[in-house]
């Protein structure tokens, strides 16, 4: 008998697999399928090798060797040079009435130059520095830089960077200044907008282009000479110069003789101007420290004068307090 209990069969019909479980009579076996037995004969089943051999043979498909398969080309996302940037996220929080308000900013910086920079950033608020920070800034790097309260933007805040190369080049300068002073209306409105389109954050460009050292051209002094300048030797550029004044008085009065009539505006370019000069005098004679009387006022040449010191290099503070002799109506300043 070509079958034997245990063997492993196919019904021809269905091509169920199964099992045989014991012969019945020379024609007809019990077999089990699945866990169900029944009867069938001898010739309605056949082994599974038998059937899988006499199967019709399918084409068979080539493997393709790896090498020739073409591998997708990665799309490499091209880096934008759009220069420096500080981006502005706002950190959400509610109020009584379960509406959604802006707590604070967080504060990033995005180099998206090819530049590798580091800076110095000061903070004030109201003209009180808040906070110093020093970083380095690698190419395509984005920084978190510092927290600012939503209600900070009432205070007249403003961000001073000094930004350098990390590696100095000749022909590109050897720092580069940058202020930025937030509008509170304008900055109130970009928020209003954030939070009505439901964008994550807004960024504030720096500035665009790292920019190039400034040319040097050496100056023909025989020329000048010639020319009808009064050209100095370098050593004794002191006894040239006006006097050193440490007290300067920006009262219009004592800078013009006639300034009735004049308007506000004209009156501050003047003082402005006349501050301007008495500065680099005193910067030129190495003087520790001067003091400006700029009158009480509205205050409006004061916050022009504390604006213009806080920009310059060889300032190293300035102070406006109470003086038995003018008042408020002073600053003293000390350099470097």
């Amino acid at each position: 008998m070509k079958f034997q209990a245990g063997d492993k069969i196919i019904v021809v019909a269905t091509q169920e697999k199964g099992e045989v479980v014991e012969w019945i009579d020379k024609e007809m076996l019990l077999v089990d399928v699945d866990g169900i037995q029944f009867p069938v004969y001898k010739d309605q089943i056949d082994f599974p090798y038998f059937n899988e051999f006499n199967k019709p043979k399918l084409p068979v498909k080539v493997k393709q060797q790896i090498e020739h398969i073409p591998v997708e080309k990665k799309t490499v996302k091209e880096k934008i040079v759009d220069g420096v940037w500080l981006s502005f996220f706002p950190i959400l929080d509610k109020d009584v009435f379960d509406d959604d308000i802006i707590s604070h900013f967080k504060i990033y910086i995005l180099n998206h130059t090819h530049d590798e920079l580091t800076f110095d950033l000061s903070i004030y608020y109201a003209d009180k520095k808040e906070m110093d920070l020093k970083k380095n800034l690698s190419a395509f790097e984005d920084i978190y830089l510092f927290d600012m309260p939503f209600e900070h933007l009432n205070d007249q805040p403003s961000f001073e960077f000094d930004f350098a190369l990390q590696v100095t080049e000749k022909k590109r300068a050897n720092h580069f200044e940058v202020k930025y002073k937030p509008k509170p209306k304008q900055f109130f409105k970009k928020a209003e907008e954030l939070l009505k389109e439901q964008k994550a954050f807004f960024n504030v460009l720096l500035y665009d282009l790292y920019p190039e050292k400034p040319d040097e051209d050496e100056m023909d002094l025989a020329k000048l000479s010639s020319a009808g300048f009064k050209v100095y030797r370098a050593e004794k550029y002191k006894s040239h110069l006006p006097p050193a004044r440490t007290l300067i008085d920006l009262h219009i009065e004592k800078l013009v003789d006639k300034h009735q009539g004049m308007d506000a505006t004209s009156i501050l370019g003047i003082q402005l101007n006349a501050f301007e000069k008495f500065y680099d005098q005193a910067i030129l004679h190495h003087l520790p420290n001067i003091i400006v009387i700029h009158g009480v006022g509205k205050g409006v040449l004061k916050d022009e004068l504390h604006e213009l010191l806080r920009y310059k290099k060889e300032v190293k503070s300035f102070i406006n307090k109470y003086d038995p002799n003018f008042g408020y109506g002073a600053t003293e300043i000390y350099f470097n």
